[in-house]
């Protein structure tokens, strides 16, 4: 992957969080979908905490979870204004206090926007790196599939590495039929499938 980055589309810190809040269980694609006419009707933290969440469903409703999508955008934008001056913090610590922020969306912000070495394990991050043997079997949760990462993967590449795996898993290494007899790193991994004549 030449260049990893992020399929998300974004203009700044706060049209980031937004894309990466809506992704959770959800594809990078359908949220590009979604985003610039949410961004449009709500271009800045001031604007979508007026709303309300009635306000903002109409924007996201093709999503998972609208509705709680829609709360916690909100509720994120509020606090944002309130607690932060409008300002999306740079600090995990400060990040998770937001509504609908978890570790895995404030790692993916640390990393994108301030190229901070933080690892965000979603489902492609977990799966690729047990099955190239990156971590134990014994990793059994994101935080624990972090942990190992950071301590193996040099600190200036982790930024880059988060998207090395998403990406991985999300064209070759894929959950259901995983792309075994052209991925570039089958020499490597343990869990090749084996290649048919």
């Amino acid at each position: 992957m030449p260049i990893a980055e992020t399929e998300l589309n974004y203009k700044d810190p706060f049209s980031l969080l937004v894309a990466v809040m809506l992704s959770a269980q959800c594809t990078d694609k359908r949220v590009n979908l979604v985003t610039p006419a949410l961004l449009e009707a709500f271009p800045t933290p001031e604007a979508m905490a007026s709303a309300t969440p009635e306000d903002v469903f109409p924007y996201i409703k093709s999503v998972s979870y609208p509705n709680s999508k829609a709360d916690h955008l909100v509720g994120m934008a509020r606090m944002l204004v309130e607690r932060f001056g409008g300002e999306v913090p740079e600090t995990l610590e400060e990040l998770i206090q937001l509504p609908g922020v978890g570790r895995k969306t404030a790692n993916v912000m640390q990393a994108v926007v301030w190229h901070k070495p933080a690892m965000a394990v979603d489902t492609h991050v977990f799966r690729v790196s047990h099955r190239l043997g990156l971590v134990p079997d014994s990793a059994t949760t994101p935080y624990a599939v972090e942990q190992e990462l950071t301590r193996h993967i040099p600190e200036a590449d982790i930024p880059t590495a988060h998207h090395w795996l998403i990406l991985h898993g999300r064209y070759v290494c894929t959950a259901r039929n995983p792309q075994c007899t052209t991925c570039g790193l089958r020499s490597l991994c343990p869990s090749a499938k084996e290649v048919r004549p």
